[in-house]
């Protein structure tokens, strides 16, 4: 199937962390390019009687954030099963061999050059995402560049139930690679769990840890001189964190009116 739009590629493996949660590798186009941080359109091929070109077939598109590298020979992409969802209970399905079609262009700006324009002062960078809002951020911690350009890294990922903490061991094992030893960044981890108390796990979500400074007291202070900040996931998080930064005088960068802020709705 050729396409100057769309590209086909394999699936190589296929991560499942629980029930609802799994993680897809898949081959990549040596063409495509890709910021850390932007998502690509995933299409699945399905049947489809009613198709207006009469093909018999038609393609269900949805946006998923990369979870991998820019320079590696692979694409990877984290995924929540959506009950009745018309694009993720078929990806769910799909194992390696099978094919999924990668749209030619990659989107989005939630990538850390919209913190360089003008604001050199920037020193912490906070990742701040929940469910599957995580993985733009991997591919992000997966960037050279990015333990370069920041002096600490800081990592918040809210989630319902402890199981649901994917990529943490990657995560943390990320601070002693050597690699990233050699950028000088220091990253801190701090996972989020709403559903049960754990022992030294923050428990409450991310707009009340905004609120009360206690996601300050874990981490560092913010600051509008150092600070950079990213929020992805639930709107409900992005919105009410927003509004909580705002009133601190944070405010979202754009391309002519640098600011502290990026922002992405993960649904």
């Amino acid at each position: 199937m050729a396409s100057d739009k769309y590209t086909t590629e394999t699936i190589t493996s296929v991560r499942v962390w629980t029930p609802k949660l799994f993680s897809v590798r898949t081959t990549r186009h040596p063409d495509y390019r890709f910021t850390p941080g932007q998502f690509a359109r995933l299409g699945l091929r399905r049947a489809d009687a009613q198709a207006k070109d009469g093909s018999g077939w038609s393609t269900v598109w949805r946006a998923y954030s990369m979870a991998s590298g820019r320079d590696e020979s692979e694409l990877e992409f984290y995924s929540i099963v959506v009950p009745g969802g018309e694009f993720s209970t078929e990806f769910a399905r799909l194992g390696v061999g099978d094919s999924v079609l990668v749209d030619t262009t990659a989107y989005g700006f939630l990538t850390t050059d919209r913190f360089q324009t003008g604001q050199p002062d920037g020193h912490d960078l906070w990742l701040i995402s929940t469910g599957t809002g995580l993985a733009p951020f991997v591919s992000i911690l997966l960037d050279p560049k990015t333990w370069t350009d920041y002096q600490r890294l800081i990592v918040v990922h809210s989630v319902h139930a402890a199981q649901e903490l994917v990529y943490r061991e990657e995560i943390e094992k990320l601070a002693s690679g050597p690699l990233y030893q050699r950028g000088g960044a220091q990253l801190l981890y701090l996972p989020v769990v709403t559903g049960t108390a754990l022992p030294g796990v923050l428990g409450a979500r991310i707009g009340q840890l905004l609120e009360t400074g206690q996601l300050e007291a874990a981490a560092v202070p913010l600051d509008l001189q150092r600070s950079r900040i990213m929020l992805c996931g639930n709107p409900d998080m992005v919105s009410s964190s927003r509004k909580l930064l705002a009133a601190r005088g944070f405010t979202t960068s754009r391309r002519n009116a640098p600011g502290q802020l990026a922002v992405e709705n993960y649904w």
